[in-house]
């Protein structure tokens, strides 16, 4: 299930938020091992560990949306809504504080 973050920022612009907040949301996170491997300049291969299973899924920058999905076994779904509310969040902060400057 694709989860979209609209913005308006570009999308170089767009790209840069999506790697800081990844970044901020792996400090963050560090104990799900958080990890982000671009495929290409717009999509990113993500993945997390909980509870012992590896979880994947893709970030992909648009000019209008950063797109999530995230593939998630049937025993982990309430995680993936919490996993998807969390990485929304960064991308929200950093959407702020690229439209202030602070990018």
């Amino acid at each position: 299930m694709k989860h979209s973050v609209p913005h308006d920022l570009g999308l170089e612009r767009a790209k840069q938020v999506t790697e800081s907040a990844w970044s901020t949301y792996s400090s963050r996170f560090s104990a799900y091992k958080p990890t982000m491997n671009w495929l290409t300049d717009s999509k990113a291969k993500i993945g997390f560990t909980a509870k012992g299973i590896s979880l994947d899924g893709t970030i992909e920058v648009h000019a209008k949306s950063i797109d999530l999905e995230l593939e998630v076994p049937f025993l982990l779904k309430p995680f993936r809504g919490k996993a998807i509310s969390v990485i929304e969040e960064e991308i929200k902060a950093w959407i702020g504080k690229a439209k202030a400057g602070q990018l």
